[in-house]
C-alpha cells in the first residue's frame, strides 16, 4: 500500500503542486496552442510541440503511427498492476474565433472553442510535476499520458488510438473535459452517465417535383422534409422509454431552388443523442423506420444514412472516487460539485469500453463572472487559474492510485 494513501480525504498532504515559473510556462503553452488551432488528425504542430516538451523533461515520448497524437510513460511499473493512464485530446473546431484577446487564433476559421487546449496543457503539466516526483522517489506506479487527436471526428480519435495500442498494460484511466458552468479551482463529478450518445443522421428525400400549381400530381418534397424535421421526433418520442432521452435535433435542410417549382431532393441532417446505452443500441433501427414511415406518407423515397459517434461516457465508481479523493485533498471538498448529465457526446466513451474510468469536469469560469461562454461557440475561452486545478487533480490522482487492481 502506497504510504501517501489515506482513506480520509484530506488527512495527508501531497507533494506536487506547481512552482511560479511552471504555472507560468503552462499558461503560455495554452496560448500557444489556442493561438495555433488544428482540427482533428491535422495536429502536428501540437504534436510537436508536446514531444519537444517532454523530451526536454528527459521523458520518452512516442507519437502515435498517423502522425499526430502521442503517449508518454512516466515511473517504473508495479508489474501485477495495470498503469494509471491520463488522456487529454488536441483538436479544434472550424469555428473563427472571434474574442479580442492577445492570444485570439492566427488561423482562419479554426479556433479551441471547446477547451482542448486546456485538457492538453493540464495533462502536459501534470506530465511535467510526475516526472519530478518520479526522479525523488515519490510516484507508486508508472502513468501513462494519452495525447489523443480527432476527439471531434466521428466516431472519435479514440477508436484508432486504441487500436494502435495506447491501452496497452493500462488498467484505469481519467480525464477532464471544461465546464463553462464551473468556477475555476472546481470540479463536477458524477457516477455513472456523465455525457450522452452521439451519432450522426443524414436524410435524402427524393421525388418527381413539378409546379407549386400542381403539388397533387408531384411529390411535395418542401412538405415532406417539414413533416421529417417535425413528425420524427414526435414519432420517436413515443417508441422509446421517455428516461432513455432518445432525441433527433435537425441542424440543417435544404430544398428548392424557385418559389414555383417544387423540387426533386431535399436533404436533412442532425444528430441522435442518447443517455443509455441500451436505448443508443436500438436507436439506428428505430430511427431508419420512424423516417422511413414519416416519408412515405407524404410519397417521398427516403435514404437514411447513420454514422455511429460515442456511447455515453460513463463514470466508474472506484475511479471517480478516486478524482474526489484526489481533489479534496488538494483543495477540500468545498472545491467539488455534483454535476448532472450532459447531451453532448465524448469520445473517451471508448476508452471506458475496455479498462474502467472517469471523466470531471474542470471548472473554467471565473468566480462571479455572470457572462454564458459556451462550449462550441466562438467567443469561448477560460480563466486560466483552471490549469493549475486540473494538473493537481491529476497529480494528486497519481499519487494516490494505490488501490489494487480489481
Amino acid at each position: 500500500m502506497n504510504q501517501l494513501k489515506s482513506r480520509e480525504p484530506g488527512s495527508v498532504t501531497l507533494p506536487g503542486t506547481l512552482s511560479d515559473s511552471l504555472r507560468a510556462e503552462l499558461v503560455a503553452f495554452r496560448r500557444d496552442l489556442h493561438m495555433h488551432p488544428e482540427l482533428g488528425n491535422q495536429e502536428f504542430r501540437t504534436t510537436a510541440a508536446l514531444k519537444a516538451r517532454l523530451e526536454a523533461a528527459g521523458l520518452a515520448p512516442k507519437v502515435l503511427p498517423a502522425g499526430t497524437g502521442l503517449i508518454c510513460d512516466i515511473g517504473t511499473r508495479d508489474p501485477g498492476r495495470g498503469m494509471l493512464a491520463i488522456r487529454a485530446d488536441l483538436d479544434a473546431l472550424p469555428i473563427p474565433d472571434v474574442k479580442t484577446v492577445a492570444y485570439r487564433s492566427t488561423v482562419a476559421n479554426r479556433a479551441h472553442a471547446c477547451g482542448h487546449d486546456v485538457h492538453t496543457t493540464t495533462v502536459l503539466g501534470a506530465g511535467l510535476v510526475l516526472a519530478e516526483l518520479d526522479r525523488r522517489g515519490l510516484l507508486p506506479n508508472a502513468v501513462r499520458l494519452i495525447f489523443q487527436p480527432a476527439e471531434e471526428v466521428l466516431p472519435g480519435g479514440a477508436a484508432d488510438a486504441i487500436e494502435a495500442g495506447v491501452l496497452d498494460g493500462v488498467g484505469r484511466i481519467i480525464a477532464v473535459h471544461c465546464d463553462p458552468r464551473v468556477d475555476a479551482g472546481k470540479i463536477g463529478l458524477r457516477v455513472g452517465p456523465i455525457t450522452s450518445a452521439c451519432d450522426r443522421l443524414e436524410v435524402t428525400l427524393d421525388g418527381p417535383g413539378g409546379h407549386t400549381a400542381r403539388p397533387h400530381l408531384t411529390t411535395d418534397l418542401v412538405t415532406a422534409a417539414a413533416r421529417v424535421a417535425i413528425d420524427v421526433p414526435a414519432v420517436l418520442a413515443r417508441r422509446v422509454d421517455a428516461r432513455s432521452g432518445l432525441s433527433v435535433t435537425w441542424g440543417r435542410i435544404e430544398t428548392g431552388h424557385a418559389p414555383n417549382v417544387i423540387p426533386q431532393h431535399a436533404e436533412l441532417s442532425g444528430t441522435v443523442r442518447c443517455l443509455d446505452l441500451p436505448s443508443w443500441r436500438d436507436a439506428p433501427d428505430l430511427v431508419h423506420a420512424a423516417i422511413d414511415e414519416v416519408a412515405t406518407l407524404h410519397r417521398a423515397k427516403s435514404t437514411v444514412t447513420y454514422v455511429r459517434g460515442v456511447p455515453p461516457v460513463v463514470n466508474d465508481p472506484v475511479i471517480t472516487e478516486l478524482l474526489r479523493d484526489a481533489m479534496t485533498a488538494r483543495r477540500g471538498p468545498q472545491a467539488i460539485e455534483d454535476t448532472e448529465q450532459s447531451l453532448g457526446g465524448e469520445d473517451f466513451s471508448w476508452y471506458l469500453e475496455h479498462v474502467p474510468g472517469a471523466m470531471a469536469r474542470l471548472g473554467v469560469r471565473t468566480p462571479g463572472d455572470t457572462r454564458v461562454r459556451d462550449l462550441h461557440a466562438g467567443d469561448f475561452d477560460v480563466d486560466e487559474r483552471c490549469i493549475e486545478a486540473g494538473v493537481e487533480l491529476f497529480t494528486a490522482a497519481a499519487l494516490l492510485d494505490a488501490t489494487p487492481q480489481r
